[in-house]
């Protein structure tokens, strides 16, 4: 029987290279969504075009198990998502042949958590879904019985 392993929210955070305090709000912006302290995430090479230097905060990500990533999801699938503007459901594209399912997210202003008045910049954001499936198919039966509203064709 396939079960969720893992939830992973990644932020990037370009702006971060000339702005440290853009960095800053994406932390508190992701703690207040997953109720979890982030990693930052620091960049492995530097990268002359981007004037980025190996080293220099670039995101942050939260890795989230147990009753945290339950509640998560289940946050996830009834509050944040239908809040989404023109919502039909999410594009079974999102799994990646071992089945873990990956989706973006545009604005973090979609979590009820988060106060529209005091956000300083829309922000997207990767959400990855382990499961222990071995294939996309179970994943995709697990996924839509815990309430993952996906669509073919999309």
């Amino acid at each position: 029987m396939p079960k969720v392993v893992k939830i992973v929210v990644n932020m990037g955070v370009g702006e971060a290279v000339s702005n440290s305090r853009a960095m800053e709000q994406a932390v508190g912006d992701l703690s207040q969504i997953t109720g979890q302290k982030p990693t930052v995430t620091r960049a492995k090479r530097s990268i002359a075009s981007f004037k980025l230097r190996a080293g220099m905060a670039i995101g942050a990500k939260v890795t989230l198990r147990g009753q945290r990533m339950y509640d998560f999801a289940e946050k996830l699938f009834y509050m944040a998502l239908p809040r989404v503007r023109d919502f039909r459901g999410l594009s079974t594209r999102g799994f990646d042949g071992r089945g873990s399912y990956t989706l973006g997210v545009r604005e973090q202003i979609i979590f009820p958590e988060v106060d529209y008045d005091k956000v300083d910049k829309l922000r997207g954001m990767d959400i990855t879904i382990v499961t222990s499936a071995e294939t996309d198919e179970e994943a995709k039966a697990l996924l839509t019985l815990m309430g993952l509203p996906l669509v073919e064709g999309r």
